[in-house]
């Protein structure tokens, strides 16, 4: 029984918050949720943060590991955030480079929001003794937002 109230946030046409929900396989496979961003109209950072991310190695199959940081500023919708983690874990399993698993990430949420901006930055953990960090946005911010930095320091090592 759904026992979410109705409203007009657009929550009552999600299908995976609430619910029991199965991990998906693939990113392919995982199914992104959006709802009406509440303040439309508004310029405001919207921050996701995912510092234990993980993929495999195309080639080896060798996990790779990153901190991924997304930032956009809405327009007519947000992402669901329970949807999000679903399909950042579906990589899990996946076998793609660094660089595909960042760009993939962005698109796929530019093309489901079709927000005034956003960007990722995906620092990856070293594999082979050299960090890969993966940065991709859409184009220049709004005048006048406040974008905070990322924060996310480059791999030092044991230094």
């Amino acid at each position: 029984m759904n026992t979410r109230p109705t409203s007009d946030d657009g929550s009552q046409f999600l299908t995976q918050l609430g619910q029991h929900t199965a991990q998906p396989a693939s990113p392919e496979e995982a199914r992104l949720e959006r709802v009406p961003a509440p303040e439309r109209g508004r310029n405001y950072v919207v921050r996701f943060t995912a510092p234990e991310f993980t993929s495999l190695c195309p080639v080896t199959g060798q996990p790779d590991f990153a901190h991924i940081v997304i930032d956009y500023i809405p327009d007519e919708w947000i992402v669901e955030s329970k949807s999000l983690k679903l399909f950042l874990t579906s990589f899990r399993n996946h076998g793609a480079f660094h660089e595909k698993c960042s760009v993939q990430i962005a698109t796929t949420l530019v093309d489901l929001l079709k927000p005034v901006w956003l960007r990722i930055g995906a620092y990856w953990y070293p594999r082979g003794g050299m960090p890969i960090d993966v940065f991709w946005q859409t184009g220049a911010p709004p005048e006048g937002v406040w974008i905070p930095a990322q924060d996310v320091p480059g791999y030092r090592g044991r230094g």
